[in-house]
């Protein structure tokens, strides 16, 4: 990760998910990963296509993720599902550096804000992604769900949140801001306090969920310039 910006303590705190969100769904990440995730489930626990494709939405549904519901129900060991899903992903065919999301993160003023990283994969997975983005320099760390732990603490629990305040440094004074493109995070985060929680939506609109888990919607990153202003370098707003 980048080496943290000089400035003064009470920065506040812009945690970013990876996932669907730093890069578009159209990269294909999101269909390679379930195909994966699907392949996993029938041959680790011998059920049919169907049924694993069940399993799967409910354990995502449940838990956050699906590799919860196969450690908690199945024994399933965390590390091989990286090993044979997040791990055995071609991100070098899909993604590639991103030189207009350099250019919108760059924007953020580091004297006023830490970028911050927070998923739910494991760390293999999470640094693989914004390396291949050319943009891991620009955060200053990452909040990862531990698949060596027991038992897993992903978003949407109150211990995973807690855990990003901690590592990034936050204290009850900190101004936090959020971006993810999951209904169930987005809303878990809303309602600790995270007020400027933003859910990321890719157009279309879905017709489902109605009610929205927080109070900004968007359908892209570049959105947040004109939401958070105050987070900008004083030349950003003007370009």
């Amino acid at each position: 990760m980048g080496s943290i910006a000089q400035g003064s303590d009470d920065r506040a705190v812009f945690f970013f998910d990876i996932d669907n969100c730093l890069y578009a769904k159209s990269k294909n990440v999101h269909d390679h990963m379930a195909r994966l995730i699907n392949k996993y489930f029938v041959s680790h626990l011998d059920v049919p296509a169907e049924e694993a494709t069940r399993l799967h939405q409910q354990y995502y549904k449940d838990y956050g993720l699906a590799i919860e519901g196969l450690s908690r129900f199945h024994q399933i060991d965390p590390l091989d599902f990286n090993r044979e899903v997040d791990d055995a992903l071609p991100l070098d065919d899909l993604l590639s550096p991103d030189r207009e999301l350099r250019q919108w993160l760059e924007s953020f003023d580091k004297t006023k804000v830490k970028m911050w990283l927070f998923t739910n994969a494991h760390i293999t997975h999470g640094r693989r992604v914004v390396k291949l983005l050319g943009i891991e320099d620009l955060f200053e760390g990452i909040t990862y769900c531990n698949y060596a732990e027991r038992p897993l603490v992903p978003k949407p629990l109150p211990a995973m949140f807690e855990k990003a305040e901690r590592e990034a440094g936050c204290t009850p004074s900190t101004k936090i801001y959020f971006v993810d493109d999951s209904w169930l995070n987005c809303k878990a985060a809303f309602d600790r306090g995270w007020t400027n929680t933003v859910h990321m939506v890719e157009q279309p609109w879905p017709s489902e969920p109605n009610e929205k888990p927080c109070k900004y919607q968007v359908a892209s990153l570049q959105e947040l310039h004109a939401l958070f202003p105050e987070l900008l370098k004083k030349d950003a707003t003007t370009k």
